[in-house]
């Protein structure tokens, strides 16, 4: 399996957070698709909604399960990637890139000091 991108950081519930300033961009993992298997359906807040670190932000589903999402940072969601909800699959086709879910405004960009880096990320899913 291919390294997680060091340039994010990442939840234990499976999903990363990729930080610009004051806003960062939110998706799940590689290994989260590959645990899922084929996506066919996110379930997404909507622009304006809150999220709270840690806390259920949606659903994905795959064909062999329903998920929760859970934010790995608290703020205000900007954006919904309309790709993703439009063809799910892209979270199974680049998890880290055109698969992304969320933009958000970060109310704590301290919180992602609760976050492992990709070499802890990488550990923690190795075992």
């Amino acid at each position: 399996m291919p390294a997680n991108p060091t340039d994010r950081k990442y939840s234990k519930e499976h999903e990363w957070l990729k930080i610009d300033g004051d806003s960062a961009t939110i998706g799940v993992t590689d290994y989260a698709q590959d645990q899922l298997g084929d996506v066919v359906y996110v379930d997404l807040p909507q622009p304006g909604a809150s999220i709270t670190q840690f806390e259920k932000m949606g659903e994905i589903e795959s064909v062999k399960a329903v998920s929760d999402l859970f934010t790995p940072a608290s703020g205000e969601v900007l954006e919904v990637n309309e790709k993703v909800v439009e063809k799910p699959e892209l979270v199974n086709s680049d998890p880290h890139g055109e698969g992304w879910l969320l933009k958000v405004k970060l109310t704590d960009p301290a919180e992602a000091d609760k976050l492992l880096s990709a070499a802890e990320y990488d550990a923690f899913t190795a075992t």
